[in-house]
Formats: C-alpha cells, structure tokens, sequence
C-alpha cells in the first residue's frame, strides 16, 4: 500500500487535533516576586452560555485548557492564601491559542483584583500563518450578494480560480461561487471546514455553499507550516464556525434591495421598439433574519437563521441570424455582401453562380426547423432579436443546537439547507434562446459534535458529518430530429443540437438535462491528554464520498454546419451539407472514494517562553474506485437478461437480449449498436444506473 507519512514538524504551537472550531487558552501564574505559582485553580467561564472549564497550574506555574467553543470568556485564578485575580472581557477566536498570564498577590481568598482584558490577544504560539476574519466583519463589510467566501480575500494571500462547474454549467449555486487559490496553492486544494466537519464539495473539491452572515460567526484561514493535525488537502485550511444560542435572546432581521428604477441608463444597452434604452429590470431582493436563545438556562440553547434571495430582472436581449425570404428563395446576394459580412465580400462555390443558388437543392429538413426557430429576420442580414430568461430563487436556511449535558460533558448539532432554483433562459418564442436548462440543486449539510471531559487532564472530541448535495438540469422538451423528418441517432425526444456558424445555433450543451448528486459521510475523533509539561494528541478522520453522475451530452447528438461546402454556414444549412455529425448515449460517472487520516503530536512546554511541537501523520493512499458501469452497454444489466432496443436510422427495430453469463452476446450487442450508427433507445427504465 502506498501511503504518506508526515515529517516531524517542530514548532511553536500548542492547540491541535482535528476539532478546529475550537480555541486553547494557556499561560503562566507567578507571585508578586516573580515566582512560579503550581496549584492554581484557573476557571474558565463563557459568559454567554454559563460554560465553565477549569485547570490546575503545575510545578512550573503553567496551566492549559483546550478544546473551548469560541466566545467571549472569563477567566478566574484563586489559590488559597493569595488575592482572586479575574480577567474579563477575553474573547476567544477559531483555532486561536492566546496565552493569558496572571500574578497573583498575597490576600484572603475573598479579595479580588479584576482586569479588564480589552486589549486584542495576541497568537504567540502557532506556526501557520494566518488570519482570523471576526464576526465584526462578517456582518459589517459590504459583501457582493452577501457571499461570505468573498472576505477570505482580505488575508492577502488569496485568489479567484475560476467555476471548476464543468457538466454543472457556470455558477452551481448562488452560495458557491467557484474555487479559490490560497497562498499559492491549488485552486481546489483549500480544506474547508464547519464546525469542525468537512465542507467541501465532492464534484470539484471547491466549497460545499457557506452560511450567510448571520449564521457564521466567524472563520480562519491558515497556510504554511500547518500542525501534524492538518491532511487531505495539500493547500490552505479555511476553519469556520456558524453562531450558537445564549442565556439571552438575540435576533436581527434584514433586507437588501437592489432595483432597477434606482439605476441610471445604460448607454449600452438595447434599443426597444419605442426606441429608447432597454432596461434591465432588475429586482434583487435579499431578506430573512436569525433569532437565537436558551430553551432551558445554562444547559440547552437554539440558533435559527433564514435568507431568500429573489432575483428578477427584465429577460436580456440577444441576436442571431436565421434565413431571410431571400436567402429561401435562393437569393444570397444581400447576405453576402460587406455590409453583412463584416466589411468583406462573399461569393458562393461553384458550381453556384452570383451568390444564387436553386431552392429545389434545400433540404426539406432545414426548411422544416427554419419554420420552428420561432422568430422571423426583419433586416436584409437576417438579424433577428430574441429574449433570454435569466431569474433566480435561493432559500437558505441554517440551524444549531447546543446541549451542555454536565460540566464535563458537552454536545452540538447543526443542519444547513441550501435551495436554488433557477428557470431555463427559454423565452418560450425564439428556439436560439433556449441555451440553459432550469437548475434545481438542494444541498444538506449536518454535522453532529461531542465533546467529553474525563478529569482535568483528558478531553475527546468526536465529530459525524453527513453532507448531501442533489445537483440538477432539469428536462426542457423543445424538438429533435424526428420532427424534422430525420431519423437520426440520438436517444432523447424532443432535444437536438445544432449549430450553424455565421448564423445560430439551438440547444447548446448547456441546455441539456444533467444530474451530479454528491454524498460525503465522516467520523473523526481527537484525544488529548495533558502530562506534566506534555500535551498529547491522537486523531483519527475517516472521510468517504460518492459520485453518481449522468450526462446527457452525446444523447443529444451535435450538428454542425460551418459553411465548407459553400462559404456561408446558412447556405450549407438550407442546402443540408453539415460538416459534422456525432450522437452517442447516455454516459455517466459512478465513482467512490476513501480517506483514511491518522496523526500523533506532543506538544512540549519547555519552559514558559518556549514550547516545540512534534508530529506525525500517516494519510495512506486509497485510490477511487466504481461500483457503477461507466459504458451505455451494462454488463450487470445484460448478464440479468434485462433488454435492451434500438431502432436504427432505416426505422428496422434491432432487438438485443442476452442470457446470465453469455460474454458473446455482450460483444454481439455492442456490434450491432455500432453497425446502427447508434440508436434511439425505447426502453429506458433504468436510467443513468446500474
């Protein structure tokens, strides 16, 4: 097995394991002289929830506490024979490590010496380099459609990469914008992480959508020099952590609006029929809120948070240029000359003279679709004007649940749902308008965190992740060749792809139906134990991912007409000369992966000002792998004695049935489908799987 192992890392850093939606605290307690103080108690107590945790120093002074939901804090120093010193006002960041000293003064216990700690903390021990982006910003930086990956570009070291959408087509959901380079890292090489559990997309390994600000508290990005802790991704980490509930109730509610009559005229834009500037129209409302509590006091606590984004804007006006009443009548003259080709002058191919050709050549075929593109020329170019629809809805909606089960013992669990729902651009009139098919994505994202105490000494964190995403293009019937009087290869009704060059093209391969569904399930577990002036850490993270594609992308069949034959794309249409043609069947890609990472750490303080950090990871190679068919033909099916027909381009219908285990019939199959050039499959009942 092939496997990589980690270096020993040595550093200075403290706070590790894979619970990185927490924060450490640690430090050193000395008297008035200067002296190291052991036996310290050191209360920690998140003012918000009640949550208290506490540490003893040992014989060096030093005391830590690890794996503290992020928040503000109180800290508490008592011994016996010595003043109280509180700190207040001590604000706790995403795997972030402060070190908080105290002096303590001799006194009765009863007396207490506060401070105030308002003064920003200082990270003074991790290696990484890094930046946190505070829940101040979040909610007061002016973000474009409030996109929250957006303000990882202000650590300075980020870069857009581009959509990485491939069969999705363009922006997959309003919530995931596309890839981002980190620190000169891949572009899709960033971990992100939620609460401690994975959030990237299986498709492209980009971000799975991120909560809106008023569900993110806050996040960190880290690069370089990274703790034993951090695998899977060769790049950057982005850790975020979304808002808990209090011992008080809060809420906020909001609204965004963006409207066209606010706007002022574009010089650009199209011309109307009253001849003045097009507007857009656009109307972008963005609306919701978010409320959050206690259900019961110090204990149970509830976070709610709602956004819908709702676009609408005037359909955007395009052209294209179909065959005019003279180009069907065989006259091209107008259409080749300069004003309509660019400044230069076309002449048809012989044996066609004058630029005229015969229109008992056309193809009945070509005439037929002219006749369904649903829009006429008005010009002598055949320029012709059609709308594209281009509207949207996004409901996003997110919720958390925190439980403090005892002292010792707390658990959290969080649900993200994203909806985005998207029309097709067709304007129901133009054919050519039609190049985009309605999206319809739903992402699920739970996670589900334990933490536990055994002593003061041991701390478990465990986290499961259940991440669902249901990609789809939905189908839009429109024609196919059939219509046309064509029978032609392709497996899907009512769908044809055309295109003519110099002229328009219909149902381009963003109009086709596409499904890419992803799942992600992971369990982690981190351990820590705190010996002397060692800090030990043991993880375990175990990621599976599946992706269960299909693609409608040669089941459409490609047309081509480029104007080879004549030197006009619209003459080698009408005349039927197309320059290519393929058509295929359904395709697909049915694959799964695993991810096994184990890693150990030692976190030694070697004295109050130095601490080395040791550590090992082992992520062993684990390559992916299908349990699906990836070929139109399945053998699963065949061996079954499941049917499959055709119908070939001369209308006889070839009938192919194998029995369990008959290999020849397989490879008999195959050959009679390519001896019919492909084909129109009547019986699809099983769709794209096995």
């Amino acid at each position: 097995m092939c496997a990589r192992i980690g270096g020993v890392l040595v550093a200075a850093s403290s706070a590790f394991g894979q619970a990185v939606s927490t924060a450490s605290i640690a430090g050193t307690i000395r008297d008035a002289s200067g002296a190291m103080l052991p036996g310290v108690t050191v209360t920690a107590t998140q003012t918000g929830t009640g949550l208290t945790r506490t540490a003893v120093s040992d014989a060096t002074g030093g005391y830590l506490l690890t794996q503290l939901p992020v928040g503000p804090y109180r800290l508490e120093f008592t011994l016996q024979g010595f003043r109280t010193s509180v700190q207040q006002g001590i604000v706790l960041q995403v795997n972030t490590n402060p070190t908080i000293n105290a002096t303590l003064e001799l006194g009765e216990l009863a007396e207490t010496i506060q401070v105030e700690a308002n003064s920003p903390l200082i990270e003074t021990r991790s290696p990484g380099i890094g930046m946190v982006v505070e829940n101040e910003r979040v909610l007061e930086l002016p973000l474009n459609g409030r996109q929250t990956l957006d303000l990882i570009y202000l650590t300075g070291m980020a870069a857009p990469s581009g959509t990485l959408s491939g069969a999705r087509g363009g922006q997959a959901s309003a919530g995931s914008p596309g890839t981002i380079a980190v620190a000169g890292g891949l572009p899709n090489g960033t971990a992100y992480v939620v609460d401690g559990s994975t959030h990237n997309d299986p498709y492209n390994n980009a971000a799975m959508p991120f909560p809106f600000p008023e569900a993110l508290q806050e996040f960190k990005v880290e690069a370089s020099a990274l703790a034993a802790q951090y695998g899977h991704h060769s790049a950057a980490v982005v850790n975020a952590v979304t808002k808990s509930g209090t011992n008080v109730v809060h809420g906020s509610g909001f609204e965004f609006l963006r409207d066209d009559s606010l706007n002022a005229v574009d010089p650009f834009a199209a011309i109307g029929a009253d001849g003045r500037r097009r507007s857009d129209g656009l109307n972008r409302n963005q609306f919701g809120g978010s409320i959050g509590g206690p259900i019961a006091r110090d204990r149970l606590f509830y976070f709610a948070a709602y956004q819908r984004t709702r676009v609408r804007r005037v359909p955007t006006s395009n052209f294209a240029f179909a065959p005019t009443m003279a180009m069907l009548s065989g006259d091209f003259r107008a259409f080749a000359a300069p004003e309509c080709q660019g400044g230069r002058q076309v002449n048809l191919r012989p044996p066609f003279v004058n630029n005229q050709i015969d229109p008992a050549l056309f193809s009945p075929a070509s005439l037929k679709l002219t006749s369904l593109l649903g829009v006429k020329p008005d010009t002598a170019c055949g320029q012709v004007f059609f709308d594209q629809v281009d509207d949207s809805d996004e409901d996003v909606f997110t919720t958390k649940i925190d439980y403090t089960v005892s002292g010792s013992h707390t658990v959290f669990g969080r649900l993200q749902f994203n909806k985005f729902d998207s029309p097709t651009n067709y304007d129901g009139k133009a054919a050519m308008s039609f190049t985009t098919s309605a999206f319809k994505n739903r992402v699920y994202a739970f996670a589900l965190g334990d933490t536990k105490l055994f002593g003061n000494n041991i701390v478990n964190a465990f986290h499961a992740t259940i991440n669902r995403g249901n990609y789809g293009k939905e189908y839009v019937p429109l024609f196919d060749y059939s219509d046309l009087g064509v029978k032609a290869t392709p497996v899907m009704t009512d769908y044809m792809r055309l295109s003519v060059t110099g002229g328009f093209s219909v149902m381009g391969p963003g109009a086709l139906p596409t499904l890419t569904p992803t799942w992600t399930y992971q369990v982690a577990d981190d351990l820590s134990v705190i010996r002397g002036r060692h800090q030990f850490g043991f993880g375990a993270n175990y990621i599976q991912t599946k992706y269960d594609s299909t693609s409608f992308l040669a089941a459409a069949g490609n047309t081509t007409f480029t104007g080879q034959s004549t030197g006009l794309g619209l003459a080698d249409f009408l005349l039927g000369r197309a320059a290519s043609f393929s058509a295929g069947t359904l395709t697909g890609v049915h694959v799964q992966s695993r991810y096994i990472g184990l890693y150990a750490q030692d976190s030694w303080r070697v004295s109050p000002n130095v601490t080395l950090n040791a550590g090992l990871r082992w992520d062993p190679y684990m390559p992916v792998y299908s349990k699906g068919p990836v070929h139109a033909l399945r053998s699963r099916s065949l061996q079954q004695g499941i049917e499959e027909h055709a119908v070939s381009e001369c209308g006889r219908r070839a009938r192919v049935s194998t029995r369990r285990g008959d290999a020849r019939q397989l490879d008999r199959a195959q050959r009679s489908l390519e001896r019919c050039a492909a084909c129109r499959h009547c019986d699809r009942s099983e769709g794209s799987r096995d």
